[in-house]
């Protein structure tokens, strides 16, 4: 992975940039390998499987180390697990999981699983609000967007379509939306903290 800074109208904008690391002898049918990670954070890990064989897939999610409920999580997904990272973006030493997944077919259009363990003892979802509930956020979205934890905020970065772009030409820059995670009515949400375009 690259790290880049670049400084555009006064603002510090930290880019992200990463390459594939699969080989084609390891891959399923979809071009990506199964996914089976375990990340730990502050005495509570989970561990992240998916395999991967399919348009529509699996994602599991087993938490170790709650005190009250460690119940293995499964979810239908759009797509395959392309990563999956911990984090405490609230700080309050109780940790989340992301789950970054991309769709299949050309506008590889990303989407996130995630859950909080609320003091350290269950999990609850964290709700990421559709892209096209804020008009400003979504203006020239057609999808190939990715996912990052940076600092204490969750990144999506995604190219701009200008009108008569192609799928493979997006002519207007790169628009990059962070997010922080607050308590909502009925478990957590990500909620946008600030839209940076470069």
């Amino acid at each position: 992975m690259r790290i880049g800074v670049a400084l555009a109208l006064g603002t510090l904008i930290l880019t992200l940039s990463w390459g594939a690391t699969q080989s084609a002898s390891e891959t399923s049918p979809l071009g990506r390998q199964p996914f089976d990670q375990t990340l730990e954070y502050a005495g509570i890990s989970f561990r992240v499987q998916a395999p991967n064989d399919s348009s529509i897939g699996t994602l599991t999610i087993t938490p170790a180390g709650l005190e009250i409920d460690n119940s293995e999580i499964q979810r239908e997904i759009d797509g395959t697990v392309v990563l999956a990272e911990v984090a405490d973006l609230d700080a309050d030493d109780s940790p989340e999981i992301y789950v970054y997944v991309q769709s299949a077919g050309s506008g590889s259009y990303g989407s996130l699983v995630a859950y909080a363990a609320n003091g350290r003892k269950s999990l609850s979802e964290i709700y990421l609000p559709p892209l096209e509930d804020n008009p400003k956020a979504a203006a020239g979205y057609m999808g190939h967007d990715a996912f990052r934890v940076v600092e204490n905020r969750l990144v999506q970065r995604f190219p701009i379509y200008q009108e008569g772009d192609t799928n493979a030409e997006p002519s207007g820059g790169m628009r990059q939306l962070q997010y922080k995670l607050v308590p909502g009515e009925a478990g957590w949400v990500l909620e946008l903290d600030r839209l940076v375009e470069y």
